[in-house]
């Protein structure tokens, strides 16, 4: 389907010859969202965590990304200054830009504008718009990423992203490498070479950490995947590279693919597979299941046909044992011999191996699911360990390629499965005695707890062996998935006095005959939480009235256009039935509440909750355990909170003209307030007058005290 209005192109700062290293392109339309940077791979940026692949995005702390180390060498190699060299090498890290890196071209491509969305008049999408170059209406993903960078070595890679929002497909990123010889070794358009590149290898090493969140949790160094597993898949995949994945068989254990999932650490003595969090409810924090699955690899530059030998390593390495290729300087040379046997199928000092690496360590049955071994003893690398894919070896002629095509994704528990598991394990925890029974996840039953969490956390590998599956799929039909419909193109939330007000414009797909309708979901305290459905209606129908907010409550809603299902009847790329736009592009992050309308009189004022009390935070504004609230207040005050004996620990403006402000316990100086006794002192600044009458309800500086009290 196509909408015509979308054709104009849409150029916000379209990045063509030389780019910028620190340039970067996010996508954020699936469950699964990430940075991609200019000089063609990704890594830590922000000098605190290492950052990217979020799943599922909807919550804080999801990061799953540490690394991703890529390198390309070749044999008998003669620079642009005729210089033979055995052996050369690249690594793609930011130090190389300009040296032997050349970013050339970064842009994202949209399928469609995005929809514009409000919250009580803010734009609060349009933020994002700088993130999209042009408007494809012909492209099928949702998004497209085009990374192009020319190396010293004249192979110019050119990388692209291929995202999707439909339900069943947003959760991994598929990725096509092509190697072009194109003899440019730096950023002008000369050509600095023409010979053929021989016995080209290619490979890149993955270290993921499993969960951000999780990593909090499980501690020493997890952070940068130091307790980090990784298994493969495919061994036999040249025995079954014909075969046809539907939904009749979506899980498949054939296809290339390498995964991690966050180990046991030694320093912990509870079993902290999925990285419960003992000190609060027990959630399990690091379902995650990371890693990468191949689509296809060229036998060679003259024949596109899949190579299913390919690659010529697949499995793990220690996360930071590696050859450096220094300045590229000839004297780097005998490092890039071990870069050039390593990608050759040697792990570099033997650390490393095309075996599963935990089940090989780990045993089988309840000793798999019971263990405590800890990777970094098998490993030995406080970097972790990485997924390690190698490519080659390939002779590329002048302005003949090389494509290689993965997917990378993640898949494990949802977040309810992590709750309700995660709480009923700490629940045996503080509880010795507690043997169960426990329901696993084929129904039966276990009496140990740690067996029952393991092997629910677990069934993540058949999850992500569906995702690649699925992402197989897609890339075989050309990305033809069924598509799900356009969002609409507009909503708007406002806060009322006794409703808040929700209105969209249509959907472009509203013409389609299979279009059905639209729906609202609300999540209530906070956006990283569960979302109920509150309404469903008709085409046409473009607004709906909240008549069930309570005042005190902060509201979160998102906004899908969906269909009847019958574009998406075969089960060949997906599960069948109706298909829904993404959550994401009408997801609201600023919250709507009731405003009722300003207070008329200072004697009307009240702190609500008062006393405050910490033990009853989840029944006084739910997901906002902190908050306290100032009711009936003029429409222009100040209010100023002291302690007891008179010292001012916060001062708040309020001045939208309603009669409910907010505090959420925290002083001016960012800390949380402790138990104690509180004086709120509000001040009239503006005269306020009765719309009918005339009278003066308010004048400048009519001034009343509240006490409170708070109770932690």
């Amino acid at each position: 389907m196509k909408y015509y209005f979308y054709v104009s192109a849409l150029c916000v700062g379209s990045i063509i010859g030389q780019v910028a290293e620190t340039e970067k392109r996010y996508v954020k339309v699936g469950s699964l969202q990430s940075h991609f940077s200019a000089y063609g791979s990704e890594r830590a940026w922000n000098n605190t965590y290492y950052e990217g692949l979020r799943w599922p995005a909807d919550y804080p702390y999801q990061d799953n990304s540490v690394i991703k180390r890529t390198w390309i060498a070749t044999d008998n190699f003669v620079d642009e200054t005729n210089f033979e060299w055995d052996h050369y090498a690249i690594y793609f890290a930011l130090d190389y830009v300009g040296l032997s890196l050349f970013p050339m071209e970064l842009k994202q491509s949209a399928k469609f504008l995005p929809p514009t969305v409000y919250v009580d008049g803010r734009d609060i999408h349009a933020i994002n718009a700088d993130k999209i170059d042009e408007i494809n209406p012909d492209q099928n993903p949702d998004r497209i990423i085009t990374n192009v960078v020319n190396t010293s070595m004249g192979l110019t890679m050119t990388r692209k992203i291929y995202v999707f929002s439909q339900q069943y497909h947003d959760n991994y990123f598929i990725k096509e490498f092509t190697f072009t010889n194109t003899g440019n070794t730096d950023w002008d358009n000369d050509i600095e070479l023409n010979a053929t590149l021989n016995g080209v290898r290619i490979g890149w090493g993955t270290r993921y950490s499993c969960g951000r969140e999780g990593t909090f949790n499980i501690g020493d160094g997890q952070s940068w995947g130091k307790h980090s597993w990784v298994t493969v898949r495919g061994e036999n995949y040249a025995e079954h590279s014909n075969d046809i994945i539907d939904e009749s068989n979506p899980i498949v254990d054939w296809l290339r693919s390498g995964f991690s999932w966050a180990g046991q650490s030694f320093v912990n003595a509870h079993n902290n597979i999925g990285a419960p969090d003992i000190d609060k409810n027990g959630r399990l924090t690091s379902p995650h299941h990371v890693g990468s699955v191949v689509l296809h690899v060229d036998k060679s530059a003259n024949d596109a046909t899949d190579d299913p030998e390919q690659p010529v390593f697949l499995g793990w390495h220690a996360g930071d044992t590696y050859p450096s290729v220094g300045n590229l300087q000839q004297s780097d040379e005998l490092n890039m011999a071990k870069v050039y046997d390593m990608l050759s199928g040697n792990p570099h000092e033997g650390l490393g191996g095309t075996d599963r690496y935990d089940e090989t360590n780990l045993g089988e049955g309840d000793e798999y699911l019971f263990h405590t071994s800890d990777p970094y003893t098998f490993h030995n690398d406080g970097g972790g360990t990485n997924v390690m894919m190698t490519y080659g070896p390939f002779d590329i002629a002048p302005d003949e390629s090389i494509t290689i095509v993965e997917a990378e994704g993640i898949n494990g528990l949802n977040r309810q499965q992590c709750e309700t598991i995660g709480q009923r394990w700490k629940q045996a925890f503080d509880t010795p005695g507690d043997n169960g029974p426990f329901i696993m996840p084929d129904g039966s039953e276990t009496n140990n707890k740690n067996i029952f969490k393991n092997s629910w956390v677990f069934t993540g590998k058949d999850s992500i062996l569906l995702t690649f599956g699925r992402a197989k799929r897609n890339y075989d039909q050309d990305f033809l998935i069924p598509q799900p419909p356009f969002p609409p193109t507009l909503f708007d939330v406002q806060s009322g006095g006794d409703r808040i007000y929700l209105s969209w414009g249509p959907s472009p797909s509203e013409s389609e005959s299979d279009f059905a309708g639209y729906k609202i979901f609300r999540a209530v305290g906070k956006t990283d939480t569960t979302y109920e459905e509150i309404f469903s209606g008709d085409p046409g129908i473009y607004e709906y009235q909240d008549m069930t907010a309570i005042r005190g409550y902060s509201y979160y809603y998102y906004l899908v256009a969906f269909n009847d299902g019958s574009n998406n009847s075969s089960g060949l790329t997906n599960p069948k039935g109706p298909l829904q736009s993404s959550r994401v592009y009408t997801k609201t992050t600023t919250p709507a509440y009731l405003r009722r309308k300003a207070g008329e009189n200072l004697d009307d004022i009240r702190v609500v909750p008062n006393p405050f009390h910490i033990g009853a935070a989840n029944f006084q504004y739910p997901g906002e355990k902190n908050k306290i609230m100032f009711m009936n207040v003029p429409p222009q005050c100040k209010i100023n909170i002291y302690t007891e004996r008179g010292d001012l620990i916060q001062t708040i403006l309020h001045t939208d003209g309603s009669g409910d402000e907010t505090w959420d316990s925290v002083t001016s100086t960012r800390q949380l307030i402790a138990s104690g006794i509180y004086l709120a002192t509000i001040v009239v600044i503006e005269d306020f007058f009765d719309e009918s009458s005339g009278e003066t309800l308010f004048q400048k500086g009519d001034t009343t005290i509240r006490k409170f009290v708070v109770i932690r």
